[in-house]
Formats: C-alpha cells, sequence, structure tokens
C-alpha cells in the first residue's frame, strides 16, 4: 500500500444550523403575539414586503379540519361542562377554598374581523358614548402614589416631616407594606425615631387604609381601629393569625375567650378586610388570551377546526416592485433586492409551515381527546408527545414547539394545548387513567364530603380504587397539595365551626 497524500470525493449529508432555520424554530415556538412583532419588524426593515390586506375567505384548501361524528356522540350531552379549572387562593385569612370558573359559552366566531365602529368620544348629542371598552378601561386617573403624593401634601406641612413622608412613598412596595423599622429610617434621614413613627402612623390612615404597615396584624388591625372594631377579642385573633391559618377553632376561641358564633362573626369581619390595600392600584390590565386555533361543533355532531385568522400574520412579496426596481439597479441595489427577496420568500414560506404545523398537532389532539370535549374532564384521556409525534410523522422536539404558548378554543374554554398532554395512571383492569382526570375526582370528593365525614388521604385511595384508578396514597397526597387543599385534619377544623 502506497503512503502520500491523495485526493478523495465523499458525498455526505448533514444539517446546518442556519440563522434563518433557527428563526424558523423560533418563530415555531413563539406565541401569536411574538410573531406578530416580528413581522412587524420584518415590515418595516424588507422593502419587498407588505400586508395582505385582503379579507380572509377560507376555502377548500385553507387551514380548517372537519371530524366527523363518532357512532352516538352526534348529540351533545344536555348537562352543562363540569367546572375544573380552579384557582385556588393563597390568602391566609382565606384558606384553600377554591373559586372554580364555570367554561364560557358564549364564545362567537362569526364577526370577529368586525369588531364595529369605535371613536374617541361619543357623539354630538351626547345621547350615546360610542368609546370601546378599552378606551374606557385606559381612562385611569390617577395612580396609587399620585393619590399619597396629594395625600402627603395636605397632611404635613412641616418640611422635615414631608421628607419622611417622601421617603416612605419611595420604599412602599406594591401590596402596600413597608417592613422596615423606623429606626433604621431614621438613621438613614438623620432625624429622631418619634418623628418617623408620628408620620407612619398618619400615613397609614391615608387612603387605602392600612398602607406603610410592616406586616399583615399591623395592617389589619390598621383597618379595624380605623372601624372602631378592635377590641381585646378582635386583638388577641390578630395575635394569633398562625392558629387561624391552621382552622385551630379550638385554640382560637380559648385565646380570644369568645364562642363558636361569635368567632365565627370575628372571622367574617376579617374576610371583609382588605390585606394588601395597595394591590387594586397600578395593576396591569388583564392579558386577553386569543387563541391560535377555533373549534366548534359542526351540523352533523362532529367537529370544525381551523385557525384563527386573527392570530394569522399574512404577508405578500411584492414581486412587481422587484421587476421594476431591478431594471435601473446598480450592482449594490441588485444584491440589496435579491437578499431582501430571498429574505421574503422565506418569512412567507416560513409563516405557511408554521399554521400547517399548528394545524396538524391541534388536529391529532382533538382526535384523540373527543371524549373530553363531549363529556368533560372525567374522559380526558393519557397523552404523551411521542403518540402526537408519531401519528403526525414528526420530532418530539417540534411537537413540544408547537404546542408550547399556543391555545385553543373550545366549547368548554380556551385551553393551552399543553394541557390535553397528561400522564397515565394504570387501572385495576388493564386501562389507564389520565392524571389530570384523576386529579378532578379528587377535589369533587373533597366538595362533595359532608362535615362529618371528612375524607382522610387514605378514604380518598379507597374510593379511586373502587373505582378502578390504582394509585397510591402518597400520589393522592401530591395532588391534594398541588390543588391546594388541606389536609383532612384541617378541613375538620374549617367546617367545626361555619366561619
Amino acid at each position: 500500500m502506497a503512503i502520500g497524500p491523495r485526493l478523495d470525493f465523499r458525498q455526505s449529508q448533514s444539517l446546518v444550523m442556519t440563522p434563518q432555520l433557527r428563526q424558523a424554530i423560533k418563530l415555531l415556538q413563539s406565541s401569536n403575539m411574538e410573531v406578530s412583532a416580528f413581522v412587524e419588524e420584518e415590515l418595516e426593515r424588507n422593502p419587498l414586503l407588505e400586508r395582505d390586506e385582503r379579507p380572509f375567505e377560507p376555502g377548500p384548501d385553507a387551514f380548517a379540519e372537519r371530524f366527523a361524528a363518532e357512532p352516538g356522540t352526534a348529540t351533545p350531552p344536555s348537562e352543562p361542562p363540569d367546572a375544573y379549572e380552579a384557582a385556588a387562593s393563597a390568602s391566609v385569612l382565606e384558606g384553600a377554598a377554591a373559586a372554580l370558573d364555570a367554561p364560557d359559552w358564549s364564545y362567537s366566531y362569526e364577526g370577529a374581523n368586525d369588531p364595529g365602529p369605535r371613536g374617541s368620544g361619543g357623539r354630538a348629542d351626547f345621547g350615546e358614548d360610542d368609546r370601546g371598552i378599552d378606551e374606557l378601561v385606559a381612562e385611569k386617573p390617577r395612580s396609587l402614589r399620585e393619590l399619597l403624593g396629594e395625600q402627603t401634601r395636605l397632611a404635613f406641612t412641616d418640611q422635615r416631616d414631608r421628607l419622611i413622608a417622601a421617603q416612605f412613598l419611595g420604599l412602599v412596595d406594591g401590596a402596600g407594606r413597608m417592613p422596615m423599622a423606623d429606626a433604621t429610617i431614621a438613621q438613614a434621614l438623620g432625624c429622631e425615631e418619634a418623628a418617623v413613627a408620628r408620620v407612619r402612623a398618619v400615613m397609614q390612615r391615608f387612603e387605602p387604609v392600612g398602607m406603610f404597615c410592616r406586616d399583615l396584624r399591623e395592617c389589619l388591625a390598621v383597618q379595624l381601629r380605623e372601624l372602631n372594631r378592635l377590641d381585646p377579642a378582635m386583638a388577641a385573633l390578630l395575635d394569633n393569625l398562625d392558629l387561624l391559618a391552621r382552622r385551630d377553632m379550638r385554640g382560637l376561641m380559648r385565646v380570644c375567650e369568645v364562642d363558636a358564633a361569635d368567632l365565627a362573626d370575628m372571622i367574617a369581619e376579617l374576610k371583609r378586610l382588605d390585606p394588601k390595600p395597595g394591590a387594586s392600584f397600578d395593576e396591569q390590565p388583564m392579558q386577553v388570551v386569543i387563541p391560535d386555533v377555533l373549534m366548534r361543533r359542526d351540523n352533523d355532531g362532529g367537529w370544525l377546526l381551523e385557525l384563527n385568522p386573527e392570530t394569522m400574520p399574512r404577508v405578500l412579496v411584492n414581486r412587481g416592485f422587484f421587476a421594476r426596481a431591478q431594471v435601473k439597479a446598480t450592482r449594490e441595489a441588485k444584491s440589496f433586492l435579491a437578499e431582501h427577496l430571498q429574505s421574503a420568500n422565506w418569512l412567507v414560506k416560513s409563516l405557511e409551515q408554521r399554521a400547517s404545523t399548528i394545524m396538524k398537532v391541534s388536529a391529532e389532539i382533538v382526535r384523540r381527546q373527543d371524549a373530553f370535549f363531549r363529556y368533560g374532564v372525567s374522559h380526558l384521556r393519557p397523552l404523551i408527545l411521542r403518540d402526537v409525534a408519531e401519528a403526525v410523522e414528526m420530532h418530539e422536539s417540534t411537537v413540544s414547539r408547537v404546542t408550547a404558548n399556543k391555545y385553543v378554543a373550545t366549547p368548554r374554554g380556551t385551553f393551552e394545548l399543553k394541557y390535553f398532554f397528561t400522564t397515565a395512571i394504570p387501572g385495576m383492569g388493564g386501562e389507564t387513567h389520565s392524571a389530570e382526570a384523576v386529579r378532578h375526582r379528587i377535589r369533587a370528593m373533597v366538595e362533595g364530603e359532608s362535615p362529618d365525614d371528612i375524607l382522610s388521604d387514605d378514604a380518598i385511595v379507597l374510593r379511586l380504587r373502587e373505582e378502578g384508578v390504582d394509585i397510591a396514597r402518597r400520589t393522592v397526597a401530591k395532588y391534594r397539595e398541588a390543588l391546594r387543599i388541606p389536609s383532612s385534619v384541617q378541613r375538620k377544623r374549617e367546617k367545626a365551626v361555619p366561619a
């Protein structure tokens, strides 16, 4: 064998992560708002791109798919959907009571592109206000700091007191708390601690009452004192908020020296107070989730699935302008136009590919979770990314990116696509159950229990096994804690007194 340099020809394939490929992957996992912002930037940067202003008319080739009704399921169930979206309260005073949000059945798909006439003011004869609701919400007269600053100027005339009050205004947090000690503030400002305490006491009575307090107890005490309800029994209750958090009603009755009825009235009065008086100000407007996919029942009892035209940025490549500009363009200008033409074609193709991929994945999810849409969360099936990836012939990472930050509007509410992926819990007869359905069943059991029959975790395990769910006690405890449901001991204490 000869040893020496030589030339060999080899053919191989490799995937190179070009900037355009990276951007396409980023578009796939971005939300509709992020994609719209990116398209707006491209429209400003690329002269060959223009917005497609034509009305959206879905045709046979549009991004839509119909699902025929399964045998025996063409008629929807007569009972309303289960209310399964719970938002648990973390407040110590409200305990672990969860507020269930009922699904919205009033979602309308017709006329989504026609919000109606809008104006910046009312009619000339003041007979009707034509402003939109978003404009009315935006008319917030004063912020929290403006309100407090106005009261500060009226309450203090001494320059030293105003300087201390300005320090308070700079240190208060969004909830209205200011846990810094008076001695620390006095040392920083070089004044007496008594002066700081006097200014704090005055500012605690500002509107809203209870601001600038060190902790929850002081905040509630200030509000009760303003209402002339801070009696010795209520003060003892405020000194033992830890017992209230544990629902130790017997201990509270002993330290407050009241009976069960008086304790129930005292707790109800505490609940009417505001534990975070500053949180209701300066709050950002609620961000409304705009679904990427719209789903509704078809005439034959099946489902019609289509992309939301409001979240589909539609752009066109202005090839006429490109052709006219090429005639008298210089070499640099031709290079500029060719580069931007390639970028424009790539963006249009990427948006179409993104829409098609979202539709494929959403359609497969709807096929597999058909029972959920018809009968509720108790019929949610176990589903993992691999199942959908194999059905649509994509990689699991692609399915994961598609389902991130994407929402579907269904007759049962608006859900993120990732909601439908749940782990499987084995059943007694070989059948598997969705973890989300089991959590829903645990919540229903706890809500249906009577004060005389509080279910322990072991009792919940036995009931679930009677229904065919093979589950361990530690799993039930984990699900219960995730749902913010107190333990059986705490629930028994809470229901012992009708507070």
